[in-house]
């Protein structure tokens, strides 16, 4: 993990650049497991910028009050902007190749769909807000993607930038290590994923179900995908509805 104050030699590898008031919460757990060794093997590349360091004056603001009033505190455009341009530099083109991404639970919902794309890009600038959110003009002036994980409201964005990361980092080329098991996770074809089992075959009075073990790929290819549709029903009802109208389009 680095700052970029000098350019990596081109091409560098897939590249998270992170702007955070807590560049000491990074890599965290995605300096872990599968991940964490991708990072140490060069598969991809993490940079931390710290935003204090952009800050104003001698104690370094980076935030003020909200204009109109109202409670807490509101990173400034200034700062912020400043912060971005700074990653910027050596960001390749398109922007497509490279998004801008601020962790605001007004975002739209990440999806696998959307890991997969950050993976088939060159890298990505990710936002960890804090406080009341971030100034709008900076957003606009950045054309700046805001996702969130989901309807609930995190104390910075730190923790939602390390679940972006993973989910796409996963995805990199020779990270998994077996490009198949990303093929029947959930997600992959808008199913959630079936049930697994291991050994052993009988546990607290439970057995794997039988067609698992028929050594008939055919049966168990049906039982998985039957599986699936009916959890995906159950749990996911939206999903299901939009996995059939997608198949009834075919």
């Amino acid at each position: 993990m680095s700052r970029p104050d000098t350019p990596p030699p081109w091409p560098p590898p897939w590249t998270a650049r992170v702007i955070t008031l807590f560049p000491d919460c990074f890599p965290g757990v995605l300096g872990a497991s599968l991940t964490g060794r991708a990072l140490a093997e060069g598969l991809w590349r993490l940079e931390t910028l710290d935003l204090r360091d952009f800050g104003l004056g001698r104690h370094r603001n980076v935030d003020d009050t909200p204009a109109g009033g109202g409670a807490g505190m509101v990173l400034r455009a200034d700062v912020m902007g400043a912060a971005l341009d700074h990653a910027a530099r050596d960001t390749p083109a398109p922007r497509g190749d490279w998004p801008v991404i601020y962790l605001s639970p007004r975002g739209a919902p990440f999806t696998q769909a959307r890991a997969c794309a950050l993976a088939a890009g060159r890298g990505a600038t990710l936002i960890c807000g804090r406080f009341e959110g971030l100034d709008q003009r900076v957003i606009d002036r950045h054309a700046i993607e805001e996702i969130s994980l989901g309807d609930f409201v995190l104390t910075g964005g730190e923790i939602a930038a390390q679940a972006v990361l993973d989910a796409a980092v996963r995805l990199l080329p020779d990270v998994l290590g077996n490009a198949a098991s990303t093929e029947e996770e959930s997600f992959a074809g808008g199913l959630l994923e079936h049930p697994q089992y291991t050994r052993p075959a009988e546990w607290d009075g439970r057995e794997i179900p039988p067609v698992l073990l028929s050594g008939h790929h055919g049966e168990i290819a049906a039982w998985r995908r039957a599986e699936a549709e009916r959890i995906t029903r159950e749990r996911r009802p939206d999903l299901w509805a939009a996995y059939k109208a997608r198949t009834a389009r075919k």
